[in-house]
């Protein structure tokens, strides 16, 4: 039996990921957490043969609850899932140390099949993940300016080409408007950008705005 630890803070998600894992009896849901302090706690607590992380949670993201995760369990197999597309976060959470994956809308029809075959000790990609790695791996030196944020830097970016202001993202993040605008000061020279606009017209010509 697998069992598993879903973390997402939207309750309907969770009931709908546990359906669809609760048809398959090899596999179980023994637990659930609504943001990634909670599944911290639950991690540091128990044992669990897999975790199906959300990526977009408020306070601690995904990708910070992975990488601490695989700092107190680096053998533990996470699935990444997320509501973005793989070219924004794939690459980051494989880095991470995530053992696949997947967008939200393809779940249903693809989550039993990631979940054995992560569980068995092998990674689960989708082929446009596999092009974005196999593309990582020969051109290093050409990425684009906004894959050299940090993943935090990388999600304020997001945050503000929404048009969210410092304010909001301070509250969304947990962290200070101070800590918000030294990240926002970090993405404009980084990017070479000069305010606001800029990085929301930035979002725009890369597609980074979904």
């Amino acid at each position: 039996m697998i069992n598993i630890l879903i973390v997402d803070d939207h309750l309907i998600v969770r009931e709908g990921i546990k359906r669809i894992i609760n048809d398959s009896a090899d596999m179980n849901v023994v637990a659930e957490a609504s943001s990634g302090m909670e599944a911290l706690e639950l991690v540091w607590k128990n044992k669990y043969d897999l975790i199906l992380l959300d990526i977009s949670m408020p306070g601690q993201n995904g990708l910070q609850t992975l990488k601490q995760i695989k700092k107190h369990d680096k053998n533990v197999p996470v699935l990444m899932l997320s509501m973005h597309s793989e070219g924004q976060y794939a690459m980051r959470s494989m880095k991470a140390g995530a053992s696949g994956y997947m967008t939200k809308d393809t779940a249903s029809s693809q989550l039993v099949k990631a979940i054995r075959k992560i569980s068995d000790g092998r990674k689960f990609i989708t082929q446009e993940v596999a092009e974005l790695l196999a593309t990582d791996l020969y051109h290093e030196h050409d990425k684009e300016p906004h894959e050299y944020l940090s993943d935090r830097e990388f999600e304020v970016l997001k945050m503000i080409s929404k048009g969210d202001s410092i304010k909001i993202i301070a509250k969304n993040l947990s962290i200070s408007p101070k800590t918000v605008s030294t990240y926002r000061s970090r993405i404009l020279e980084k990017l070479d950008l000069k305010n606001n606009s800029d990085i929301i017209h930035y979002a725009i010509d890369y597609k980074l705005e979904d």
